[in-house]
């Protein structure tokens, strides 16, 4: 499965979640990005082990509570949910080359292990669709 045109869940879900261009309607969350045209999300997430952040139940739930406003957010998953719209939007055109492949391991993994949070996640982030065409 591969991110398609309009979908991110970003920088990391942990980054859960992130990439894809985002032709059609805005993501229901406004972004907040700061990060100027042509620069790139803070790379100090790029060193985060996604696959520990998986296999912990504890740790994806923190991540996906978070995300889902059920939760209290750690400051990395407070980044993330920030972050989020905007790599939605933009098809995560500032995410670095490390996000974007572990973007593409937390999908992977939250689609095909993780279906009913995927199913919520999807709702809330990309409720009418447009930025997650299904697996590729």
């Amino acid at each position: 499965m591969r991110l398609s045109s309009g979908f991110v869940l970003t920088a990391a879900l942990a980054a859960a979640l992130a990439t894809g261009p985002g032709a059609g309607a805005a993501p229901a969350h406004p972004s907040s990005d700061p990060t100027p045209p042509g620069a790139t999300y803070t790379a100090r997430f790029d060193n985060v082990d996604v696959d520990q952040i998986l296999n912990s139940k504890r740790r994806f739930d923190n991540y996906f509570n978070c995300l889902m406003d059920k939760g209290k957010c750690d400051p990395d998953a407070k980044e993330l949910k920030r972050l989020l719209p905007d790599a939605l939007r933009t098809d995560c055109e500032k995410c670095t080359p490390v996000q974007r492949d572990a973007a593409n391991t937390v999908i992977e993994y939250t689609f095909s292990s993780r279906p009913a949070e995927w199913s919520q996640l999807s709702a809330k982030y990309d409720p009418e669709g447009v930025y997650w065409t299904g697996p590729q």
